[in-house]
């Protein structure tokens, strides 16, 4: 890890390499490390021995599922890679490490092409106005096509401009070879030229003049169209053997955006990996965006009351890890001893909006220990897990002893049941997955609870309920004054109506809905602090009882590519899922099928487009949204705890009379 340390006056760029499944992003981030001396070789994602791919699991399957960093220098320039798995099971690490980027490499198989990650990846990018790169991997593959993969670009991602920087020579064979950028020749410039125009008064005067910019003014306004998003320059080359390698390493350092590093700025930053240390215990990745963090500093963060020490700082190249004393801004480093640190926290005073949600576990599954007695062992392990993957979203019911977790899909079960056996020592059984359903309120209705008696008690609420938009989520507001109820009392209220909107009428969290409190009260003498954790609930299933509830499941957008011969068989297979399809697209014997399918329905369905095609097939998805479902065409969720509905069972149970 020598020399990798930033040099006085030094340009830093936080890079990531995000990708679909088997697009070659380990063996790239390999090629980069070795081509910038940061590595004496590359390491092979085959035979294990991958810098970022360092965990056993990893090294086992030959492929990522956790977001790793690396370092690496060029020049006058320091580039911090964030190597993210591809495989749409372990999104979530993707959508973790996006806020701590200035720019991305978007990794595309040349042979593969467009993607259902890719387009989830890139409607991230548009959301964050994430800067990127295009690298069209695996020329030298039988099958790519370059030019056809632009063109799948510029359809795909209308509004989106796309300049190839280099000419592909051999493609689809074993010595295929790039040419450029070469920023000399007389046609790269004029083509660049015009396409600047478009976003550039200087360079649109220039064409209308017929005039050749000079060479660095070309250059600088191609650097800042890619810093807005103007223009995507576009790679080609094998990360396998190495062509093109060079000069996509050249590009990531001259055209994607420097990080900020004004030390002097309010300390600001953002905690985007919490991973555990076996003897260090908790680590937090941060990304700092001002200011400096030093060995021993108090950490403030955003909704603690205590800030803790910093024991050690470090930073991380694969499995190494090296002390460096402190992080300054702009950079990224592990921050050893913040024991109450999560994922997602914000360093510092002020808000940080660098958030964007790709990942949506879809799957519920109970999880069981082998012997009863490692059940304790076993809820321990799967907290730790889901500090470091907070979308597990672990749910412990000591009462009934039951640990249930969300997962994205069933490989991620598979690493799941091999990491709890590698880290913790012990073996957990899961339960056959099921689709994680939801519900909104079918119309506007009120809900209201008035909790006087039995005495001292006071906290009465009334709060309107309405049906939103798919997609918009819940919201909540507050329509009285502190008045009618206390400030303190009301922000109880809302926190109140966001912990009970996780189960609904049919028991699934509740989504698209606004509620906002209209009415109540409270007393000065009779209210208790908890009172209106109380009455709120019971206001809340009221009110959606009242409304009616339409169950709502997930869909899964589809995309398929495969022999010519099986289109009959799969086009009756969406059907029979309740799924619908976009006309298929036929060339060179296969088809490419885009599909919405409900995922209660398709779970298992890529075992069998696997054996259909004989292996042959591409089958990738992504999430797309909820859409209203009949209730006996999905289920119900068993409630968990006492029901608010159950009026007196529910008081007893919150003043402790007796257990749930």
């Amino acid at each position: 890890m020598d020399g990798q340390e930033l040099k006085k006056g030094a340009k830093l760029i936080c890079a990531g390499l995000l990708a679909h499944a088997d697009a070659g992003k380990t063996t790239l981030t390999e090629q980069l490390l070795y081509l910038a001396g940061a590595i004496r070789k590359a390491g092979s994602v085959d035979d294990g021995t991958a810098q970022t791919d360092w965990l056993d699991v990893e090294r086992r399957r030959g492929i990522s599922v956790r977001a790793a960093s690396s370092r690496l220098t060029l020049g006058d320039t320091a580039v911090n890679l964030i190597d993210t798995p591809g495989h749409a099971d372990f999104s979530g690490e993707v959508e973790r490490s996006l806020g701590a980027l200035d720019g991305a490499v978007l990794l595309l198989s040349a042979v593969e092409g467009v993607q259902a990650q890719t387009k989830l990846i890139w409607k991230a990018m548009e959301t964050l106005n994430l800067p990127g790169i295009i690298f069209l991997n695996k020329i030298d593959r039988a099958g790519s096509g370059c030019k056809k993969v632009l063109s799948q670009l510029t359809r795909e991602f209308p509004g989106s401009r796309f300049f190839p920087m280099q000419s592909v020579r051999g493609e689809g064979e074993i010595d295929a070879a790039v040419s450029g950028p070469d920023w000399e020749d007389s046609s790269f410039q004029e083509n660049l030229l015009l396409e600047l125009a478009d976003f550039d008064p200087e360079m649109e005067e220039a064409v209308l003049n017929e005039e050749q910019p000079p060479l660095p003014k070309l250059q600088d306004s191609l650097k800042r169209a890619v810093a807005a998003r103007q223009i995507t320059p576009v790679f080609f080359g094998s990360a396998k053997t190495g062509v093109g390698c060079r000069e996509l390493l050249d590009g990531m350092v001259s055209l994607l955006p420097p990080a900020s590093q004004d030390t002097d700025a309010p300390l600001s930053g953002l905690v985007y990996k919490v991973e555990y240390d076996p003897v260090m215990g908790k680590a937090a990745h941060i990304r700092l965006l001002g200011g400096k963090l030093q060995n021993r500093d108090p950490v403030p963060v955003l909704g603690q009351e205590e800030p803790e020490k910093i024991t050690q700082i470090r930073r991380r190249m694969g499995e190494k890890a090296q002390d460096i004393g402190e992080i300054t801004a702009g950079d990224i480093g592990v921050v050893y001893g913040l024991s109450k640190i999560k994922t997602g926290d914000i360093i510092g005073a002020e808000p940080v909006n660098r958030a964007c949600s790709i990942a949506a576990p879809l799957l519920q599954v109970q999880v069981y220990p082998e012997k009863a007695e490692e059940l304790p062992a076993l809820v321990e392990a799967l907290r730790q897990l889901s500090d470091e993957d907070p979308l597990l979203d672990l749910l412990w019911l000591p009462e009934e002893r039951e640990l249930h977790i969300k997962i994205t899909g069933v490989i991620q079960l598979e690493v799941l049941e091999e990491l709890i056996a590698q880290r913790f020592g012990l073996k957990a059984a899961f339960s056959k997955p099921t689709v994680i359903y939801k519900e909104t309120p079918a119309h506007e209705g009120i809900g209201y609870e008035s909790y006087t008696w039995p005495k001292p008690c006071w906290a009465q609420v009334e709060l309107k309920i309405e049906p939103l938009p798919r997609g918009s989520g819940t919201q909540y507001e507050s329509a009285i004054k502190e008045k009618q109820i206390f400030y303190r009392y009301q922000n109880h209220i809302k926190t109140s109506v966001f912990q009970n909107l996780k189960q609904g009428v049919y028991g699934w969290e509740v989504t698209d809905a606004k509620i906002t409190l209209i009415g109540g009260s409270h007393h000065t003498i009779h209210t208790h602090p908890l009172d209106f954790f109380v009455a709120t609930p019971v206001a809340l299933l009221d009110g959606l009882t009242k409304c009616g509830s339409i169950l709502l499941e997930p869909m899964l957008a589809v995309q398929m590519t495969a022999p010519e011969e099986v289109l009959g068989r799969v086009l009756g297979d969406i059907t029979a899922m309740r799924g619908e399809f976009d006309t298929p697209v036929i060339a060179n014997g296969e088809f490419t099928l885009e599909a919405r399918i409900p995922a209660a329905d398709s779970i298992d369905y890529p075992i069998a487009f696997r054996s259909l095609t004989s292996g042959k097939g591409l089958y990738s998805t992504r999430f797309d949204g909820y859409q209203e479902c009949p209730l006996e065409l999905g289920k119900t969720c068993p409630r968990r705890g006492v029901d608010p509905l159950d009026r007196a069972k529910w008081i007893l149970w919150a003043r402790n009379a007796i257990t749930g």
